[in-house]
């Protein structure tokens, strides 16, 4: 057989049919995506057993492909984007945003500087000042776009210990010391065990009465590392914890980070998006003094995961802790032009900005900011219906559309372990309907569910029969 028939050239009508069947298979996805269970019912191991041992000696049709596609791999995911997601965070995507990720893929651009992507570095810059206008952050901030905000929390945390080491006469990075809230997300230590500190020397700092991390607790943390000869090196504050969307004082603590001369890196991942309402500004009160942040458009701006947009106050400190560069990548333009291969960790880069770009103008500021009022109004809802609701209880102020709430029925033990398998148990049970998906957690040692909400296909309607599905549930437990 010749080289031609084994690998053959690209055909530009065969891909034009073929994409034309894709394009119908995605509308049809997006239009039925309610009718799937929301999570698959398969075990583990049982996708891999239908997929072959060993690849294939000869090319195959793109039809038998899509079938298989189908046949195996759709019955076994679990679809973040069902309007009964609630669970975790929202994962959002949009028609604009996936039109924008297949031209990316259809480029093929590799945008690790100015010089191997011109319009795609030019273009990153664009949309990093319009989502630092959108999010009211002072002039002095500039961004780049990372794959995830554990990457971004990595980055800031490397950059603080490289600023610290600096800063202490060349002390080693054995005596630095984190500092972060208890109700962190995990990729924060994990981010600080990577950067080098050592894992005795992560502080999680209790919280308050509303989840939120205690600053005279940071102020005792640190003055006790001080005494005993370790180095302060940095602080990551949350703007809406994992688990409650808590919010921590971030004013408060970027005071004590000046005293102190740390670095403060606010994680907004996933609560960061709201404050493009002017309403919920708030959230990030005290943000403008911070040298460092993160949110996510992938979580709730209707951006295809991943791109994850990262500030900094100072990029020379950036650059010191990330400029990497060699002959082969030296270009004439280096000295006039941004190479965000030198922003982070990864040298090859996606074209990100492109689907950014997609949204904002499909959707307008507006129109993303009338999707997230109309989330936090439903998740206001749900927790008024669950605070009148007898035998349940709301856990939480529940600002940004996420609600955590237990199952209390009268006449129960009141022993934690008790209610703990109690609520447990009717995390299962919902699921187990596959008609919505919730994730529990542990909040001031009580075991709650969550509902999160924030998908563009998730109506009242959707929220009411989650709350009915609840409550059934809970009755029959």
């Amino acid at each position: 057989m010749s080289a031609e028939a084994l690998f053959p050239r690209l055909d530009p009508e065969a891909f034009r049919s073929q994409a034309h069947q894709l394009a119908d298979w995605m509308a049809d996805y997006l239009r039925d995506l309610g009718h799937y269970r929301v999570q698959p019912t398969v075990t583990p191991g049982e996708i891999r057993g239908r997929i072959p041992p060993g690849p294939p000696e000869q090319g195959e049709a793109f039809e038998r492909i899509m079938e298989d596609f189908e046949r195996i791999i759709v019955p076994g995911l679990t679809h973040w984007g069902h309007p009964g997601f609630f669970g975790y965070f929202p994962a959002n995507t949009s028609p604009a945003s996936i039109l924008a990720e297949m031209l990316t893929a259809a480029l093929g651009a590799q945008c690790m500087s100015w010089n191997t992507s011109p319009a795609a570095t030019e273009l990153e810059q664009a949309m990093m000042e319009w989502l630092r206008r959108m999010l009211g952050l002072p002039e002095g901030f500039t961004g780049v776009i990372q794959d995830t905000a554990s990457t971004a929390t990595l980055v800031a945390l490397i950059t603080a210990r490289d600023q610290a080491v600096r800063r202490s006469s060349g002390r080693a990075v054995d005596a630095l010391t984190v500092y972060t809230s208890e109700e962190a997300n995990s990729s924060v230590p994990k981010g600080a065990r990577l950067a080098g500190i050592r894992p005795d020397h992560i502080r999680l700092i209790p919280t308050d009465a509303a989840a939120a991390m205690s600053v005279p607790a940071l102020e005792a943390a640190i003055a006790a590392d001080r005494v005993a000869g370790l180095v302060p090196c940095g602080v990551v504050s949350t703007v809406g914890t994992t688990g409650s969307t808590a919010i921590d004082p971030v004013r408060a603590i970027a005071e004590v980070c000046r005293r102190e001369d740390l670095w403060l890196h606010v994680d907004a991942a996933f609560a960061g998006s709201a404050a493009i309402l002017p309403e919920m500004r708030w959230i990030l009160d005290g943000a403008e003094h911070a040298d460092s942040l993160v949110f996510n458009p992938h979580k709730w701006l209707l951006v295809n995961f991943d791109c994850s947009a990262y500030f900094v106050r100072d990029p020379a400190a950036l650059l010191r802790s990330f400029s990497a560069s060699a002959e082969i990548l030296k270009a004439a333009y280096d000295d006039a032009a941004v190479n965000f291969r030198d922003w982070g960790i990864q040298l090859g880069r996606r074209f990100r900005a492109l689907k950014l770009w997609f949204v904002i103008r499909t959707y307008g500021v507006e129109g993303l900011r009338a999707m997230l009022r109309e989330h936090i109004r439903l998740g206001k809802l749900f927790a008024d219906w669950v605070d009148g609701e007898p035998g349940f209880e709301r856990i939480g102020a529940a600002p940004l559309a996420t609600v955590c709430f237990r199952l209390v029925p009268a006449g129960e033990s009141e022993l934690a372990g008790d209610l703990d398998r109690l609520n447990r148990d009717l995390l299962e049970r919902l699921n187990a309907t596959g008609k919505i998906f919730l994730t529990g957690t542990r909040l001031k040692g009580r075991y709650v569910l969550r509902l999160a909400l924030g998908h563009l296909t998730t109506t009242e309607a959707h929220v009411r029969e989650a709350w009915d599905l609840i409550r059934r549930e809970a009755s029959e437990l």
